[in-house]
């Protein structure tokens, strides 16, 4: 029984430290756009030319690309950080966000996305 309680209580203590070091997004990070007002054209290159470093619930991560400003019209490759001052088209009937863009994602990518509410 005692190993019973134990058990329980360190669940719960994992449960509280996850949701401490979990930071997400503040409303207002995230920008919505109507879809009438296209986002501009993808720029070509600007591929950094070193990894850049992220802090992510406390780790330091290696990443090859971090996208602020509009998601629309990207190419995500290599290690990508999305962070929380993205734009994206507003909701509507569905919720896809990405309808209407040029969205390409490289083979073998590994997207991390910061939490939004």
């Amino acid at each position: 029984m005692k190993k019973f309680l134990l058990l329980c209580c360190l669940c719960l203590a994992l449960c509280a430290c996850q949701a401490e070091i979990s930071p997400s997004c503040t409303e207002g990070d995230l920008t919505y756009q109507k879809r009438d007002i296209p986002f501009p054209a993808a720029e070509p290159g600007g591929e950094p030319v070193s990894p850049l470093s992220i802090e992510i619930n406390g780790k330091t991560l290696q990443v090859d690309q971090v996208i602020h400003g509009p998601l629309c019209n990207q190419t995500l490759s290599g290690t990508v950080y999305i962070a929380c001052d993205i734009q994206i088209y507003e909701w509507q009937e569905t919720q896809n966000f990405l309808d209407g863009c040029e969205f390409n994602v490289a083979p073998g990518t590994v997207i991390y996305v910061a939490a939004h509410n």
